[in-house]
């Protein structure tokens, strides 16, 4: 038995996950070999992972609309629609052909987060030979290895330790006085060990309880432990208590210090989904790291997760594929995604946090007799910050190339993580080789994600860029005159001709389009000499262009 499997059946660890606001919370304290390395963070960026548990169908959270034939001959019992009120949502009509996707009808937040440029999406992204197992397959995302190695440290742990040598020992201190990372959730997972390390889980209702428990238990560890081998793994544990214990009253402080900035995190799914699934387990967990973050914690990585993925039946609704389980978890990612990027912008957070979604695995191509997918191979991982790149990295998959039903993977895991190590992080040479990525992030295979780490993406250049209405050709008109837009997705379009005061005189359209460039005629013949205004809306955008009439 290994130290960490010692852990996981241990009463002690696995009695007692930490809790902030009624979430269980794992703080990384772990106990390691020496290393006084004169070494800190030299900036304040945050990394937030959010685990995917189960085995994501990125097959219908992304839908190849250049293919859609073949993807609906694959999965017709569960295949979203390519047209209605409840089918595909184009991402962007400028994109060339063979990235031409359809978002699920439950992924509008995302689809806002994209259109403000705060969103990028990497396809196919795997490892070979990918193990169907849940399990083993997590396991390998967070060592950073391959599909034939077993690494006893995570690249997360491993990234820590060379950030912040001496850990645990010279920690807390005055440069770091929180944990380095933290993970939510009631499971220890592999990617926070160090070599030789593991992570502790020590469990309370919230804050203020955490630290009243803590100081009210009142049990003095052993003087000495026996010198066999489970004396010693007691010895970590203890190691580790006394770590989180340490923590205890500056994670108080930290969140009840802290605040959000008043955005709506979403509480449910609006629409017919099992009970068990229509909670949005995700947005409290970004809204407690948002707050943590506005206290001013100091931790670097943050691990959230949300369950449920494991669809082998019953996916979807018999009577409508668009809704389902499936369907409402893409919902509370979406939104809770939507409200914690608001949240950050409200708080002045928004440049430090760049958000990234993993999953063991996807789902197979070919849908079950059941309305669900069974274990696949390749799946999209989806990007969100103020820094990121909004772009689609990489052609849709090849429906038409699959191995055994499987999708072919284009990207592997470790080229994900170590742009975002590398570039967003600003991990130096000899920390990104002890992550393991060091062979994924050469000039070949890098994966440019991350925007310029100064200035931000400007967003509203990338959705003008997309979401326009041009100046009234001619200007001054005395007869007609045309008016010219363009809308990114399929959506509710109201163009209006108004008056200086804001009443309406005209309704030029007032319609559902799909995506593209629109131009229509406006006769102002019967028209007063004066100036007006033609305003173009849907539901996430809004121009407006002045028109001088004269006679």
């Amino acid at each position: 038995m290994n130290r960490r499997s010692f852990l996981k059946k241990a009463p002690i660890a696995a009695g007692a996950p930490l809790m902030l606001n009624g979430l269980s919370l794992q703080a990384m304290a772990e106990q390691s070999p020496l290393q006084r390395l004169a070494a800190s963070s030299t900036n304040d960026r945050v990394l937030v992972i959010i685990q995917l548990h189960g085995g994501n169908d990125g097959l219908n959270a992304l839908i190849p609309i250049n293919q859609y034939g073949r993807y609906y001959d694959l999965r017709p019992n569960i295949a979203i629609a390519d047209k209605g009120n409840r089918g595909v949502i184009p991402l962007d009509s400028t994109l060339p052909d063979e990235q031409q996707i359809g978002l699920h009808p439950d992924m509008l937040g995302m689809k806002e987060l994209y259109d403000q440029g705060l969103m990028s999406i990497v396809q196919s992204v795997a490892y070979d030979n990918m193990n169907g197992s849940h399990f083993r397959s997590r396991d390998i995302w967070f060592m950073g290895g391959d599909y034939d190695e077993y690494i006893d440290s995570g690249w997360i742990g491993r990234y820590l330790d060379q950030l912040f040598p001496g850990y645990p020992d010279s920690y807390p201190n005055e440069e770091m006085p929180d944990p380095l990372g933290i993970e939510i959730g009631n499971s220890v997972s592999l990617g926070f060990h160090r070599d030789n390390g593991i992570p502790t889980s020590i469990a309370i209702s919230n804050p203020q309880q955490f630290y009243n428990l803590i100081n009210s238990v009142g049990v003095e560890p052993p003087e000495s432990v026996a010198d066999t081998y489970y004396g010693h793994e007691l010895q970590w544990i203890l190691d580790i208590e006394q770590k989180s214990n340490q923590y205890a009253g500056r994670l108080r402080e930290l969140y009840e210090r802290g605040s959000n900035s008043g955005v709506q995190y979403p509480e449910k799914y609006p629409l017919s989904a099992p009970a068990n699934s229509l909670r949005n387990g995700l947005a409290p967990q970004l809204q407690m790291i948002a707050r943590l973050l506005s206290g001013g914690i100091q931790t670097k990585v943050f691990l959230a997760r949300i369950g449920g993925f494991d669809t082998h039946a019953s996916q979807v609704e018999e009577y409508d594929a668009s809704m389902g389980i499936h369907a409402a978890l893409l919902y509370h990612i979406s939104e809770a995604m939507k409200a914690f990027q608001a949240d950050l912008r409200g708080l002045g957070l928004e440049n430090r946090v760049m958000t990234v979604t993993m999953s063991e695995f996807g789902r197979r191509a070919k849908s079950n007799g059941s309305y669900g997918t069974d274990h696949g191979t390749a799946a999209p991982m989806f990007v969100f910050g103020r820094n990121v790149k909004p772009v689609v990295v990489c052609t849709n998959p090849d429906l038409n190339d699959l191995n055994r039903n499987n999708l072919k993977h284009h990207f592997d895991y470790r080229q994900v993580f170590g742009s975002l190590i590398q570039d967003w992080m600003q991990a130096d040479d000899a920390t990104i080789e002890r992550t393991n990525f060091a062979d994924f992030i050469t000039p070949e295979s890098k994966i440019e994600l991350v925007g310029d780490p100064i200035t931000s993406v400007d967003a509203i250049q990338f959705k003008n860029e997309r979401y326009y209405l041009k100046p009234c050709s001619p200007n001054p008109a005395n007869g007609l005159t045309q008016v010219t837009y363009r809308i990114n997705a399929r959506e509710w379009v109201m163009v209006e001709l108004i008056d200086t005061m804001g009443n309406q005189l005209k309704v030029l359209v007032n319609e559902e389009q799909i995506a593209g460039e629109y131009s229509l005629t406006l006769d102002v013949s019967g028209l007063k000499t004066g100036t007006y205004i033609v305003q173009a809306k849907t539901s996430g955008w809004q121009d407006t262009t002045k028109l001088i009439v004269v006679r």
